[in-house]
Parts: C-alpha cells; structure tokens; sequence
C-alpha cells in the first residue's frame, strides 16, 4: 500500500465551467485548465472583473482552446443569450480559487456578474475551491456561507493549510491541481461503494458524573461526519452513530445519536449484522464513573476522589465476531503516532488503521486533518488537507481494500473445490 492509490480518475468528456474570481490564486486556476484538459475534460473559463487584474483572458484561451468569458455586457455574446448558452454546456461548474466575497455572493443568491448569474442559470453541479486569508476562511461569516453552500448541495473542495502570500500560516491555501482533479474525479467516477452497508461512528462519547457533570473530549465528530458524507457520495448505504456533538446529518446518512460509550456499543452492535465495513472514527471515551450521583455534587472542603472503570472496547469486539465486517480503526496519538497505531493494529486485527497526532491545536476541533493509513502490508500517508476533501481520499482507500478482500474470499471456495477434486481424482 505504499505506492500511491490508482483512483486518480478520469474525467472523460466531462464539461466543465471554470470559474475564476479575484484573488493571488488566480494563477493557478491556469494549471487546474491544464490538467482539467489532460483528465479528459472539455474546459470553458470565465473571469470575475477582479480576476482579470491578477490573470489575462488570454492565457486562459490558449490554455482552453475556448473563448474566454468576463462579463455579462459582451454583445456579440450576449445578442444569442450567450451565458443561458454557457450555463446549459455546463456539467460541472468549478470555482477555483472561490473568493469569500463569491461565495458570500452565492450563499445569499446575487447575480451581479457573468459567473453569479451562470450558477443560478445552470442545472449543473457546484463546486467551489476556496483560497483566502486564513482568518478570512475561519470568520464565523464564511463558515455560515459556507455551511448553507453545503447545505445545498455545493461541494467544497479544501482549502488546504500552509503558508500564504499574506505571510501568514493557516487554512485557506488553494489546494494544489492535481488534488482538484482527484476531488472531481471522485464525485464523478464510478461509484466504489454502490450496494454497500457501511456503518461509522463519530464524535466523542460523555459519561455522567452527576446530573450536571461529565467526563468528556475534544472530539469534534467533523471527521466522522465528513468520512459518513464519503461513503454515502460513494453510493453506500450508510449509517451513522454519533456521539453528542453539533453537527448536520449528511445528506442521505441514515444517524444515530448516542451519549456514552455503552450506548454506543449498543447501537453499534445492532447494526453490525447488516454492515459490510466498519469505520469506528469515535473518539470513545476509555473510562467511566462507577457510580453516578443522582443529585448535583457539593463542594465540602476536601479532597473528591472519583473511582472509575474502563468501558467496553467497541472497537475490538467487532474485530472480534466470528462474521464481521471490514474494520477499519482511527489512532488519535499525542506522541509514537505510528508506533501505537501499529500496536493497535495488530492487538485488535484491524484491517486498516487511519492514524493522527492530536494536541497542541492539531486533530481536535480543526477544519483539516493529515492521516498515517497503515495496513498489515504497509502506510501511506495522507497530506495535510480539509477533513471533507481527507475523508473522500481515505475511504476510496477503503473501497478497494475492501473490494479486493471480497474479490478474494468468493475465489477461495471454488479454489478449494478445484483442490478437493484434483486430490479426488488422483
């Protein structure tokens, strides 16, 4: 597993609308075109005014072999309807870089320019490539746009983390070319996961100390929930065990919602049977109170011990049933992160294991993540990147680990027999 996963995809004769707002980005929109083009794919640009401070028309028609678009006052164009045109030729609409002013524009429905009013015009899927100012990215204003954008239906591809033209460092990167076109790839490539059940737990469980206390984690369920989202895009029937945390149900996710470890074991347990692969994403809290306080406990001067005991591992029982699914396991680790995730590999008879360092403002409660993906054969490593666009990479991991041990089991019995009639007829 070492070697880089073949799913980079093609994207046929796919027609893709790119659009470029303004922004430093800008200039690697010509890249993506490249490489849209290179996938397959037909590409037509067209240009916010303020792209074409930062980009020229010019390069984008070379690099597309199309007419470059800027504005909706284009008379020659527009004397046939020219944008109703553009918007029925579209099968994807990509916005790479997308501005926080465009996609504050979009979330509230404006069509003030050429690529506004095409979003609105087109049937065609959106997608959006953000790329600004890492506090930008993090105001709670583009966070809500961008929620009621995924709300809709929008996928959000990035952005990534890293250093910016502003000097500073955060998410808000453009994520690179080739990363888009994986992204695009994977939302219209062939489904990996159809006629599949797969079943995710997410977030952090809480175990009651008194009817106001608990004991609890940071765990933010954002990559359980993004990993769900995943597996559903790939045609899965999927359903989600979560624990208590803030966080929409992803379109089509069948969810389940939980409080402590025992609940979720429950209702992990009674859906396993009809589970084709297990994700166990949760952060599951490894102990709890032995006893909990019917009434709010009292401050009294002294010293409150608090005895506990260690919950059921979830985990390792589904390993463990004699008919079980493809497990795949998470190691959230503040230290020797492939070390222990190994250890847990093996002790528990994974089939695959997602690794992550957590603390020090890295794993909980961000919007990105980077994942260690160890298996009994070998690792990968997965770039530092947005949880959403991280949890596709990794579950078509999944898929074809999966697909190759079910491909490999219904051989084995007809091997067998073939055995059994050869020793038969000697």
């Amino acid at each position: 597993m070492a070697e880089q996963s073949q799913a980079q995809g093609n994207l046929g004769s796919l027609r893709v609308l790119l659009g470029v707002s303004g922004g430093i980005a800008a200039y690697k929109a010509a890249e993506l075109v490249r490489r849209l083009r290179d996938a397959g794919a037909e590409v037509r640009v067209v240009l916010t005014e303020n792209a074409a401070r930062f980009v020229t028309p010019l390069t984008f028609q070379a690099l597309s072999g199309q007419p470059v678009r800027t504005g909706l006052w284009d008379e020659a164009a527009e004397a046939a309807m020219g944008h109703i045109e553009l918007a029925r030729w579209a099968r994807r609409i990509v916005i790479a870089p997308a501005s926080a002013d465009l996609i504050a524009r979009l979330a509230h429905g404006f069509a003030d320019d050429l690529l506004t009013t095409l979003c609105l015009a087109s049937a065609a899927p959106l997608a959006l490539a953000p790329a600004m100012n890492q506090q930008m990215w993090a105001h709670a204003a583009t966070q809500a746009n961008v929620a009621t954008l995924r709300a809709r239906g929008v996928d959000v591809l990035g952005p990534a983390a890293g250093s910016q033209a502003c000097g500073e460092f955060g998410a808000g990167r453009l994520l690179e070319a080739d990363t888009i076109i994986a992204e695009l790839a994977a939302l219209h490539g062939p489904k990996l996961l159809v006629g599949t059940s797969v079943l995710v737990s997410a977030g952090p469980t809480f175990e009651d100390i008194d009817p106001v206390r608990f004991i609890g984690n940071r765990s933010s369920g954002r990559m359980g929930f993004a990993v769900a989202q995943a597996a559903a895009e790939q045609g899965a029937s999927v359903h989600l065990v979560a624990g208590p945390v803030h966080l929409p149900t992803p379109a089509g996710v069948v969810r389940i919602d939980v409080r402590s470890a025992r609940d979720m074991r429950e209702a992990v347990m009674l859906q396993i049977p009809q589970s084709n692969i297990y994700i166990s994403s949760a952060a599951v809290g490894d102990f709890r109170p032995n006893d909990v306080a019917t009434h709010k406990l009292k401050k009294n001067g002294s010293e409150f011990v608090l005895t506990l005991t260690e919950n059921p591992d979830i985990l390792a029982a589904v390993a463990a049933l004699k008919k079980r699914p493809f497990v795949v396991g998470f190691a959230a680790e503040t230290h020797n992160v492939e070390g222990y995730a190994r250890a847990k590999l093996e002790r528990k008879k994974l089939d695959l294991i997602a690794a992550n360092r957590v603390g020090n403002g890295e794993g909980f409660d961000t919007c990105d993540n980077e994942i260690l993906l160890l298996s009994r054969d070998g690792s990968e490593r997965l770039a530092r990147a947005d949880k959403l666009a991280l949890a596709r990479q990794l579950v078509t991991r999944i898929a074809e680990r999966y697909t190759a041990q079910a491909s490999a089991s219904k051989r084995a019995p007809a091997r067998k027999a073939r055995a059994g009639k050869e020793r038969s007829a000697r």
